[in-house]
């Protein structure tokens, strides 16, 4: 793979304002891309935007929102002529609780957000990358869309429902030369953790030894994953769910 092997490529990445989301903007403008970041909170997507270089699109968008993804999508296309790649980054913060702790309200919405926020992207994004003649689609998800954990009941759903999205995305779009895949990381180095655990040496005590590899990720780790299945490199992958956890579901 070329030092930038996205070079004349258009990509939006939704939730780009922090962790995952702006790692994978920052690797992908390195890589040549031109990018649109989306964000909820508009000053976090302005930082990213700052950190990538000058064609880089920074707005607001709550991917719940239907008329936000479609607004963002119409402006990428405005500014930039063309959409080739979208990565579905953006989670809400879900609290521990099983299906009887939690409110159908905070049920709702890590769903929305988490997974249908992704179908609203995807469809907001699709009629122009089909008319760019194809392109990459990758929704995040997460090694807990494979195996369980206690009190993530709505994690767990929305993040295995995401792989299934994405395999089902891939069969459909496949004959718009449009590939799809999910990729899920392990426990990564992120404000979530701090959320989570309290502080990030907690979450490297208790979380890092569940890992094979015996630590945390960073999130550049799985930028760079992203940017592997952006990029031609990964032309014969679709369909699939890119697991990139430290071993976390081998054992």
């Amino acid at each position: 793979m070329s030092d930038t092997p996205l070079t004349g490529k258009i990509a939006i990445v939704t939730g780009g304002g922090a962790g995952i989301g702006q790692a994978i903007c920052v690797a992908f403008a390195r890589a040549g891309a031109k990018l649109v970041c989306l964000d909820i909170d508009r000053a976090a997507a302005e930082k990213t935007a700052t950190a990538c270089g000058a064609d880089t699109l920074a707005l607001s968008c709550d991917v719940s929102s239907e008329a936000d993804t479609k607004a963002a999508a119409a402006a990428a296309a405005s500014k930039f002529g063309a959409i080739h790649i979208l990565v579905n980054a953006a989670a809400t913060d879900d609290r521990n609780g099983t299906i009887l702790d939690i409110t159908i309200d905070e049920w709702l919405r890590v769903l929305s957000v988490n997974l249908t926020g992704a179908f609203l992207m995807s469809r907001a994004v699709l009629p122009a990358m089909i008319a760019a003649g194809g392109g990459s689609i990758i929704h995040i998800a997460s090694q807990l869309g494979r195996v369980a954990a206690p009190a993530r009941a709505a994690y767990c759903t929305s993040k295995g429902a995401i792989i299934q999205l994405a395999k089902a995305m891939a069969v459909d779009h496949a004959a718009h030369n449009i590939r799809v895949n999910a990729l899920s990381p392990g426990a990564i180095e992120t404000r979530r953790l701090v959320l989570r655990y309290g502080d990030m040496a907690t979450a490297r005590q208790l979380a890092g030894p569940k890992h094979l590899v015996n630590r945390l990720g960073q999130p550049e780790e799985i930028a760079q994953a992203a940017l592997f299945l952006a990029s031609d490199a990964a032309s014969f992958m679709t369909g699939a769910d890119m697991l990139v956890d430290g071993g976390y579901t081998t054992t």
